[in-house]
């Protein structure tokens, strides 16, 4: 895309960098066990789309054939806000808000939702990767949200009370070192 891209697209452009402010200030400020359970299953459904990608190998749209060899099948980004939008909209409709969010914070679902078809939509546009790419990934980010979110609310192996008496610093260091390599 050789024409300079509208300031809507460069901030969609750079939405990896946005999510994962937001999502660290939001497990620092709440220091929430839940929290830290969403932020691993975000992290574990990003890397699953990896491993998925080097096993299809399929490549992404012709324009990007020049740059480093990666592949676009499922989309990370798609298949990672997908993710988010489920289950945070899952979240809000099933669990009761944080006490250190405000009441609003329910409605969530209502930016969420239509920011994350924005970047689907915004992958395509920007040549990053095709349509099935796009649904792949989110398929794959439905899949993922809807299980791990059943994992957290049925309380399975007893998730919740291990992670309510962890120290949640100790949650989030473990989970950058074990997760921030590519």
């Amino acid at each position: 895309m050789g024409a300079a891209l509208p300031l809507w697209l460069k901030f969609l452009d750079e939405t990896s960098k946005v999510v994962t402010v937001l999502t660290a200030a939001a497990l620092l400020y709440t220091r929430s066990a839940g929290v830290a359970f969403f932020v691993t299953g975000a992290l574990l459904c990003s890397k699953l789309t990896k491993v998925i990608k080097k096993a299809i190998r399929q490549e992404r749209p012709s324009q990007f054939s020049g740059r480093k060899v990666s592949y676009g099948m499922p989309s990370s980004h798609a298949s990672t806000c997908t993710f988010f939008a489920v289950y945070i909209t899952f979240a809000c409709l099933e669990l009761p808000i944080h006490s250190a969010f405000p009441r609003f914070a329910m409605f969530a679902p209502v930016v969420v939702l239509p920011w994350t078809c924005m970047i689907a939509m915004s992958r395509v546009r920007l040549g990053h990767h095709t349509w099935p790419q796009i649904a792949a990934g989110a398929l794959l980010g439905v899949c993922c949200a809807s299980l791990w979110f059943k994992l957290w609310v049925d309380d399975v192996g007893g998730i919740m009370t291990i992670l309510s008496s962890a120290n949640v610093e100790f949650t989030v260091v473990s989970l950058i070192s074990l997760f921030w390599v590519n």
